[in-house]
Formats: structure tokens, C-alpha cells, sequence
């Protein structure tokens, strides 16, 4: 009887499957990456998800290095890492891959020559993957969600990149784009898309009708911004700590970054949980200038019902910055 008033306590949301996460980063220049990508290991060390692998977005022969001495910090030594392999994508240099080089952060995978390509790792997760069960977080310029729905089919599934993604994501949870009045203009111009407009504008056009996609927007990101106190007094706990030493060497000690890609993961995560609001549905596009434009669809509904970006009201804003602090602060579980 307890366990009865447990599980009606809990509610459904509680009792349905985890979410099966991949990240997909271009971690290089900001710091936000590096918060979100222990996100990921925290809230897989409490159960909430499982962490099925990094994907990375951006070119810095640092990239892969860097991940694998994070995802070692944070007990996961093997999890698999894909870089990009498109020449066209974006290089960008980093103040703080060079951590990779420390000997205070050991870990295997030393070059992106010996990393899988991103493509290829990406495809062969998700045929691996129960169907509908994976959701996707992509918090970069979207070189490798492009090249997946491009992708043919191979070794790893007879479906080609959009029939895949059909099968087995659940959503797509995107850091990309502006949906309000931010960083003083209602005409602003994302990073993750103009560093790279030519893939975005292909997941904006070709991903598929059925599969979700949730956009945060540059100014969720704005609204929430990382205390610089946790990151003075909040990772003491190890005598060198990786998420410290990079906050430190991109932002400095003065400075609350702010969270847009610890967006994107609370909210494929928990989505459920009413962290963000949700506009009503519609579909994004992306102009030749990389500015996001969302239309509702018609009254006829052929203008598709894709797309939601996230809202925040001044009580969510609270509860996601708390959240966000709260699951990027927590010791790893060795």
C-alpha cells in the first residue's frame, strides 16, 4: 500500500523512461559548453538520464582531448566522442582546451585523429537506441546535426539521416537563435547560427516534421546568468577542478556567464518538469543573415507544427538558474 502511494505521489512523469541523451557541443570558445557538458554527467550520476556519448561541432585539434579528460573527471572514461569531419565547419581556437595538455586532468584519447567522426558515431547510437527513445542536445553551430540528416545509409542502420532520426530520436533540445527582445535589439543575430548559417539553415528545413525540436533562444540564456561565488567557493572539494580552471581562464573571477546551453539540457532532460515555458507550435527559419524567425502555422496548418522556443517567467528564472547551479556544482560519482 505504501508503495501504491509512493508511485501516485511520484506522478507519471516521474515513472516514465529516462531520456537517452547525446550532446553535441562546440565546445572551443565559450565556457557555457563546458558547464553544460557536466550537466550531463551529473544528472546521469542521479539517474535522471542516460549519457550515451559527445558529438563536437566546432574544430580545435584540442576538442577531443579536452572532452575526454572532462568526461574522465567525471568517472566516465570511456564514453564514446565524435569529432567533426567537415571541412567546412568553423576552426576556433580556445583559452581553455589547453587544460587537456595538464597532467591534473589525466585521460586516453589525446588527438582528434584518434576520435571517431561525429557522423558516424551519431548514427551508429542512435540505430542502437530503442526507437523514439533518444533526445538530442545540440548546443553549438549544427555542422553534425546537418550532416547527419545528409548522411546515407551505412553498417550501422539501412536508413538514411532523416528516415534514422524519425526512428529513433525523441527530440531535438537546440541552442540557437533569438525569439524576444535581447542583448538590446529585436534583430539579434545568434553565434551558433552566423558561425555557421549554411547548417542551420538545413536542420531548419529538413529536419523531420515529426520529431520536435525545442530552440532556446539567446535570450533564455541572458536571463540566467552563473553566479561567479559558485565558482570561487562551490568546486573546493577537489584540489584541481577542471569546470573551475576553464570558467577562470575563459570569463575570470568577476563575471555570472550566462546559461545557454545549461538551457538546452534542463529542458531535454526534464521537459516535463515546467522549468521553461513553451510557445505555441510553429516552425523556425533562418534567413541568409542567420536571423531565426518563427511563424505559427497557417490556418490551413501547412506552415507545420515543428518547432516551440522556450519563455521564462521571473519564477522559472529562478528555479532554472538553481537547478542549473545546483547539477553543475555536484561532486562526481566515482
Amino acid at each position: 500500500m505504501k508503495s501504491l502511494f509512493f508511485l501516485l505521489l511520484l506522478g507519471a512523469s516521474a515513472l516514465a523512461e529516462k531520456p537517452r541523451i547525446i550532446f553535441d557541443t562546440d565546445i572551443t570558445g565559450d565556457v557555457d559548453d563546458v558547464l553544460a557538458l557536466t550537466m550531463c554527467h551529473t544528472l546521469a550520476d542521479r539517474g535522471a538520464c542516460e549519457f550515451l556519448g559527445v558529438t563536437i561541432s566546432k574544430d580545435n585539434s584540442l576538442t577531443a582531448s579536452f572532452v575526454d579528460a572532462q568526461n574522465t573527471f567525471y568517472g566516465r572514461p570511456d564514453l564514446p566522442i565524435g569529432v567533426t569531419r567537415d571541412a567546412t565547419a568553423q576552426k576556433r581556437e580556445s583559452s581553455y582546451l589547453k587544460l587537456a595538455d595538464s597532467p591534473d586532468y589525466p585521460h586516453d584519447l589525446k588527438s582528434n585523429d584518434a576520435a571517431r567522426g561525429a557522423v558516424d558515431l551519431l548514427r551508429e547510437l542512435l540505430a542502437k537506441q530503442p526507437d523514439g527513445s533518444v533526445s538530442i542536445i545540440s548546443v553549438g553551430i549544427a555542422s553534425n546535426m546537418a550532416n547527419l540528416l545528409k548522411s546515407k545509409a551505412d553498417a550501422h542502420s539501412p536508413l538514411d539521416g532523416p528516415a534514422l532520426i524519425r526512428k529513433k530520436v525523441k527530440m531535438l533540445s537546440i541552442m540557437a537563435g533569438a525569439f524576444a527582445f535581447c542583448n538590446r535589439t529585436n534583430y539579434h543575430l545568434e553565434a551558433n547560427v552566423i558561425n555557421g548559417i549554411g547548417f542551420m539553415q538545413t536542420v531548419a528545413k529538413e529536419w523531420p516534421e515529426e520529431v520536435p525540436v525545442y530552440w532556446s533562444g539567446y535570450e533564455i540564456g541572458e536571463a540566467l546568468p552563473f553566479p561567479r561565488a559558485s565558482i570561487a567557493q562551490d568546486f573546493s572539494y577537489a584540489p584541481h577542478h577542471i569546470v573551475k580552471e576553464a570558467y577562470l581562464l575563459h570569463s575570470g573571477p568577476a563575471h555570472d556567464r550566462p546559461c545557454w546551453d545549461e538551457s538546452s539540457v534542463l529542458q531535454a532532460v526534464f521537459p516535463e518538469r515546467g522549468f521553461f515555458g513553451l510557445s505555441d507550435p510553429g516552425r523556425v527559419s533562418v534567413g541568409a543573415d542567420g536571423f531565426t524567425k518563427f511563424t505559427p502555422p497557417g490556418k490551413d496548418a501547412k506552415g507545420g507544427k515543428r518547432d516551440r522556443f522556450l519563455t521564462l517567467s521571473s519564477v522559472q528564472q529562478a528555479r532554472a538558474l538553481e537547478a542549473i547551479v545546483q547539477t553543475t556544482v555536484q561532486p562526481p560519482k566515482k
